[in-house]
């Protein structure tokens, strides 16, 4: 993987949620991209923020963490503020706007922000041992991604707004609504960039 860039004054600020998950991961990426990345906790963490992810993780943990640090409605302000969102797995399901499969603890029911138009479906392709790789068609990037698939959801049932970006064996596993991006899949944990690059693409320096 790359060094890290420095991050000139006009680098986008973006945040990566790191409340649990593979969140150092993304920040290494996107810093290695240039980009000035901060840590998000609390509410007074998105400040000043253009862009936000979302990582992979746990997203049963990452909820109850949401609720404990008072993120819900500060996430979906930042979001209607203009504040760009990806998450990527677990980060991804916290985005849906309903989740299929929760824990019988959860009595099948799993908080999400409610932002992104599609049903999602999680450990749609299995549990941790059916971690698999496989090379992606993605709309926008002229070469085949190497995607990295771990307990992953799906997407499915999207709304009008909600354009698919890729798809694995039938089903959809990346997606963009708006200033929302969504991944079934890890691009933190494998050594190309173009997702990142994507991403802050959209970002207002």
């Amino acid at each position: 993987m790359a060094g890290k860039t420095q991050p000139s004054s006009k680098a986008p600020r973006v945040g990566v949620l790191a409340v649990q998950g593979a969140f150092r991961e993304h920040r290494a990426r996107l810093e290695g991209l240039g980009a000035q990345v901060h840590e998000v906790r609390l509410p007074a963490d998105l400040s000043g923020l253009s862009g936000l992810v979302l990582p992979g993780g746990e997203s049963t943990s990452m909820s109850r963490l949401l609720t404990d640090f008072g993120l819900w409605g500060p996430l979906r302000d930042f979001h209607a503020r203009g504040g760009a969102l990806w998450g990527t797995c677990a980060g991804a399901i916290l985005l849906a706007r309903h989740v299929e499969g929760a824990p019988p603890q959860f009595g099948g029911h799993q908080e999400s922000l409610g932002l992104l138009d599609v049903n999602v479906r999680r450990n749609a392709f299995g549990r941790q041992v059916d971690s698999f790789a496989a090379p992606l068609d993605v709309r926008g990037l002229a070469e085949p991604f190497p995607a990295l698939f771990i307990r992953a959801p799906l997407f499915g049932d999207p709304g009008p707004d909600v354009e698919p970006l890729a798809w694995h064996a039938g089903q959809l596993v990346m997606v963009r609504q708006g200033r929302i991006l969504a991944t079934a899949f890890h691009p933190e944990l494998t050594p190309d960039a173009r997702i990142h690059e994507l991403f802050l693409s959209g970002l207002t320096a």
